[in-house]
């Protein structure tokens, strides 16, 4: 296995867990981070080598995930391991995958890359690298239709961590704020290029929107790690805005907010698995926006997780230049101040939450078992 990033070592201990389950005597070896580890995967690096994102940004570090692919592919194949599963990292995990796949292995890629949004012109290659494709995003497996390849809905794991029902209490309680407050959550991005582009109009936003609100707020902001909340305190002290910080605590913060503020990505689909109204905005370094936008590489209606799970302008979404603080101030108060819409907001994040939960590890394992079963047999 070969995971990408702390959200891949967490997918891959749960399908770890789930192949245990079935097969107590299954061993496990690749690229892992903390999680996988505990959960019995024996490390040959660390997830985080693969930590880089982008359309431009990963090519100075394209000479050392090169010697980092062919060293992992002679280990894999000394070691004569039945199944590859790369958990996202498509980039890295494809190639890899391609490489082993020719020599015998079963190969399987959990999480789908989002050839939903650009470049669907990569799914023969997929196809070719691939036995199957294990899909988080129900609209996923119709972009392979058609090709030879098994591309399966198995759900996403967060749908399966949150509990639908509404946790506003517990967690206000856990985090010492007052029942009847207003709570607004701001959740500027786990990256450290995602804040510097988008926590200074965050912050600008909260000051607005207290100002025109006419009632007292409560900002809470989870932070992914030191090194973020260094850069988001410094971004909220310049503009002398009230926003506590929170040691990570995205799903408490979520849990308790009345709305919230998102950068773009998984924290959007934590917030709608919360059911917290939102507002979504996002930027991307100017080269690889000018890439995506201007050279039209990427072909969207919408861009945030629950507008493409609801096929509809579900929330509202500010990209690029629209990411200004007075409309992102105007969106969070219409969300505060007209229950109607915020609770049709919560019924139809209700309904998506029970369609993305289907014990996705389980699922997945048993795909994996399938094609390990098949080829052992062959």
């Amino acid at each position: 296995m070969v995971a990408g990033e702390a959200s891949g070592d967490l997918l891959g201990a749960a399908l770890i867990a789930a192949l245990r389950e079935r097969l107590p005597e299954a061993r496990f070896v690749g690229l892992a981070g903390h999680h996988m580890r505990a959960a019995g995967c024996e490390s040959l690096g660390d997830c985080e080598e693969l930590a880089v994102m982008g359309l431009v940004e990963p090519l100075r570090h394209l000479p050392r995930l090169l010697r980092l692919r062919a060293r992992l592919r002679r280990e894999f194949l000394r070691r004569r391991v039945d199944v590859f599963v790369g958990v996202d990292a498509p980039a890295f995990n494809l190639g890899l995958a391609r490489a082993l796949r020719r020599r015998g292995l079963a190969t399987v890629q959990y999480v789908s890359p989002q050839v939903w949004a650009w470049r669907r012109g990569r799914v023969p290659g997929i196809a070719a690298a691939v036995d199957a494709v294990l899909c988080l995003l129900p609209f996923e497996p119709q972009c392979y239709a058609g090709h030879a390849v098994r591309a399966e809905f198995v759900g996403h794991p967060l749908a399966d961590h949150i509990d639908p029902a509404p946790q506003r209490d517990a967690a206000r309680h856990a985090l010492g704020l007052d029942a009847d407050a207003c709570v607004v959550a701001i959740l500027p991005g786990s990256r450290m290029g995602e804040v510097h582009r988008l926590g200074g109009d965050f912050v600008a936003a909260a000051r607005l929107l207290r100002a025109a609100l006419g009632r007292p707020l409560v900002f809470v902001a989870p932070m992914a790690s030191r090194a973020v909340a260094e850069a988001f305190e410094a971004q909220r002290a310049a503009q002398d805005v009230d926003i506590r910080l929170l040691d990570h605590g995205a799903d408490l913060a979520l849990a308790a907010a009345d709305a919230a503020l998102v950068a773009s990505g998984t924290a959007t689909l934590q917030a709608l698995l919360h059911g917290c109204p939102m507002a979504v905005a996002y930027r991307l370094a100017p080269v690889t926006a000018f890439l995506a936008r201007d050279l039209g590489l990427v072909k969207l209606r919408h861009f945030s997780l629950p507008n493409l799970l609801a096929d509809e302008a579900l929330v509202e979404e500010f990209f690029q230049r629209d990411v200004r603080p007075a409309a992102l101030a105007g969106s969070l108060q219409r969300l505060l101040d007209e229950p109607t819409c915020n609770a049709a907001m919560r019924r139809r994040f209700h309904d998506i939450h029970h369609l993305l939960r289907r014990d996705a590890a389980a699922r997945a394992a048993q795909v994996v078992l399938d094609l390990a079963g098949a080829r052992m047999a062959a």
